[in-house]
């Protein structure tokens, strides 16, 4: 039987929904698992969790410190920033890099564990040309409480769908203003955005977005509230035809377009980062990067600050409409193979890859 420290948070973002799912994986192979959470754990977003899951994760975490023992390797779920204390002397990290120019606190905190799991082989390398020699790749997998709903939705609508945190990295200002002139007030097509940002009050967001839409007002622009469950955001993915979270600038993996291109839609995906882990000419709509520019925002990226630095990756806009013109040309017939990373990437073989490297 495999015993485990794992020191996660489990709430409503990314970070928790790894999480969650490799805790779910664990509890298949009926693992010993001490659960050392980070921050309040949260597992109302997930609403198809079992009733003998939840005990086994509620007793992982109130028995944690009972569990743990200086001979159990830990793995530890979290940025790079805050990944310098340990529990038990083997630690490794699974940590999500987004830019390209490592500061010398990540490269000496990435030193420090024992390996370092990066989400996507854009990180692992940019480590790796740093002078890491201790980090590797491990791609995540498809979320298995999503799946076909069986509901008709916009059925005489070419239905477009944007999800993720409004910010500059992942150009959710100028998507949004390239699909308003484009499309907006015809109503032969909607756009869904679902881009709150928990970080940002909701009259500065508000403001924001008035300001790129130069205060006109779109009725087939659709702007969601926090989905509050996994299986509302499953119904966001199985309404829209074409995803255009994948044309963000940097990231760690993209779960939102990574998703909806698994269930059958078609992304429009910029061709850097980790999309390139996934995303093939076969199963999305790629753009090249039309060069880059600095990660600073102000606010999630600031200048000379000791973590999070480097550039993202750019697009043409031009190009972006050329391809949304493309997109719904094909929108309406499956994406196969999309349909065909719910079996390539899973968290069954994610957690066989951690665990193979730790045992060795």
């Amino acid at each position: 039987m495999q015993k485990l420290v794992f020191k996660c948070p489990i709430n409503n973002v990314s970070f928790g929904n790894v999480s969650l799912n490799l805790l779910r994986e664990m509890y298949a192979r009926e693992m010993v698992v001490a659960h050392f959470p980070i921050g309040q754990v949260d597992v109302g977003v997930y609403d198809k969790l079992t009733p003998d899951f939840k005990n086994w994760l509620s007793n992982c975490t109130e028995n944690r410190f009972n569990l743990v023992s200086k001979d159990i390797p830990t793995l530890q779920l979290w940025h790079l920033n805050g990944s310098e204390n340990r529990i038990t002397p083997r630690q490794y990290l699974l940590s999500f890099y987004e830019l390209n120019k490592p500061t010398q606190p990540e490269i000496n905190l990435a030193s420090l564990q024992d390996h370092v799991f990066f989400s996507s082989s854009y990180a692992a390398e940019t480590f790796k040309f740093a002078g890491c020699d201790n980090v590797s790749a491990i791609p995540l997998g498809f979320d298995p409480d999503f799946g076909p709903t069986g509901k008709e939705y916009l059925k005489d609508k070419i239905h477009f769908g944007l999800m993720g945190k409004f910010e500059k990295r992942k150009h959710t200002a100028e998507i949004l203003k390239l699909w308003a002139q484009k499309y907006g007030n015809n109503y032969d097509y909607q756009l869904s955005c679902c881009i709150n940002n928990p970080f940002m009050d909701p009259q500065q967001l508000n403001a924001t977005i008035g300001t790129v839409l130069e205060g006109k007002q779109y009725g087939n622009i659709n702007f969601l509230p926090f989905l509050r469950t996994n299986s509302e955001v499953n119904d966001f993915l199985n309404a829209i035809d074409i995803d255009l979270t994948g044309l963000s600038g940097a990231e760690g993996w993209n779960l939102p377009a990574f998703n909806a291109t698994a269930l059958g839609k078609w992304s429009i995906v910029l061709n850097a980062s980790s999309h390139k882990d996934w995303a093939t000419p076969d199963n999305s709509i790629l753009i090249e990067p039309a060069g880059t520019a600095s990660a600073v925002d102000g606010l999630f990226f600031k200048e000379n600050d000791p973590f999070n630095q480097g550039e993202i990756s750019l697009f043409n806009p031009e190009e972006v409409l050329s391809k949304m013109e493309e997109a719904e040309s094909i929108c309406k017939k499956p994406n196969t193979e999309g349909l065909k990373l719910q079996q390539e990437f899973t968290y069954s073989k994610t957690l066989d890859n951690i665990l193979e490297k730790i045992e060795s």
